[in-house]
């Protein structure tokens, strides 16, 4: 039987999670923008990412170089020398962590959808704040789930209101510490208090993509409370503070046995042999990480102190971003399109309920340096065009 697929609306057979969902739309690529407006990709500076502006560490790009001589044969699947070395290294911090606790990822991102995908099914529920990651309610949606959002404390997670949000339906509760994109954080007492008020059969997922860059006294480390918490799992990534976004490695840590749940849903060979041996030298690279937080804490420093220099008001942020809020009656959305005509790209947070803000990478010093040239440029297009107006 011959069917006419003009008249097929696929849409429809889609599973209904899928069928209203709105993909996830990451920082806009060098290449898109040079493409768009015919800019020279070299002039170009992406802070949009918090993608970490040091370059590899030089022995990633050896323990890389030396892959391509097996280029042909599949990696670990079960990735036995990266968890050796996250045992090693996260036993030095005081964590006791096994090597069955752990669950690699193609990014963090993929632990996050292994775990909706294990435990939320069709009308089940996940807690999330607002202003937080989007990405925690497009995968239950997928599974057919909801995603509950609770308001926000001062640009940060409000542990009580996300609390009060539980119900029998929920299945997990989603928290970023610190908090992405706005850098708030919560200290470990905070996190304390909740974990011992969560029902026990609702997991915590703790994501923390940024933990390399805090120094703050009271933040906790996740990892420390997994072997009290059966129900906590933790998050981690090579893709920000250990500059390894293109390769796509993370990692997960919970009880052995949610982590054996999370690994029956993992792809076979999700991780590639790249990552792996990446990630590892990396992980050992101890100078290389000091370095780009050192970067980090210098490149900070300068935005607020520009940013307080141009009478503008930010988020205080403990990440590798800061969200700065542009002046009444100048539209953030404009200006982010004026920054990209100026060759600067950077995250414009409509989509985040922060509508008035845009968040900032933090780059190079150069790269810093070229974007709040664009924006004081900018800002002043827009005033006089207000003035004029």
């Amino acid at each position: 039987m011959t069917t006419d697929v003009k008249n097929v609306d696929f849409k429809q057979l889609a599973v209904s999670g899928v069928q209203g969902l709105h993909p996830y739309q990451p920082g806009k690529p060098i290449d898109e923008l040079a493409r768009e407006l015919g800019l020279d990709e070299k002039d170009i500076v992406k802070l949009a990412s918090n993608e970490n502006p040091t370059g590899p560490s030089d022995k990633a790009l050896a323990a890389v170089q030396q892959q391509f001589a097996e280029l042909t044969r599949y990696p670990d699947g079960a990735g036995f020398d990266l968890k050796a070395t996250l045992c090693e290294v996260l036993g030095k911090e005081g964590c006791n962590i096994r090597a069955e606790q752990i669950t690699l990822g193609n990014g963090s991102s993929d632990i996050l959808d292994f775990i909706t995908r294990v435990f939320v099914n069709d009308g089940d529920n996940v807690v999330v704040s607002q202003h937080a990651f989007s990405i925690y309610g497009l995968d239950a949606k997928m599974a057919g789930g909801e995603a509950l959002v609770a308001p926000a404390k001062d640009f940060g997670h409000d542990l009580d209101a996300m609390l009060a949000l539980i119900n029998d339906k929920t299945r997990i509760v989603f928290i970023t510490n610190p908090n992405n994109p706005t850098g708030t954080w919560l200290n470990k007492q905070e996190l304390l208090s909740f974990l011992d008020q969560v029902p026990t059969q609702v997991l915590v997922l703790l994501d923390e993509a940024y933990f390399e860059y805090v120094a703050e006294a009271d933040y906790p480390n996740g990892i420390e409370l997994v072997n009290q918490y059966p129900n906590l799992v933790v998050t981690r990534t090579f893709s920000k503070a250990y500059g390894l976004a293109s390769l796509r490695v993370g990692f997960g840590i919970s009880s052995p046995e949610l982590a054996d749940l999370l690994n029956r849903v993992r792809p076979p060979f999700n991780v590639n042999a790249f990552a792996l041996a990446a990630a590892q030298a990396t992980l050992l690279d101890n100078d290389y990480l000091a370095n780009s937080v050192a970067l980090n804490n210098a490149g900070m420093a300068y935005l607020t102190g520009e940013f307080t220099r141009l009478g503008l008001s930010y988020i205080p942020s403990v990440g590798n971003f800061i969200s700065v809020k542009m002046p009444a009656g100048i539209d953030a959305l404009a200006v982010n399109r004026g920054l990209l005509q100026a060759g600067v790209i950077v995250r414009p947070l409509a989509n985040y309920d922060m509508a008035e803000y845009l968040r900032i990478s933090i780059g190079s010093e150069k790269e810093n340096q070229v974007f709040i040239r664009a924006l004081e440029s900018v800002l002043a297009e827009q005033t006089a065009a207000q003035v004029n107006a």
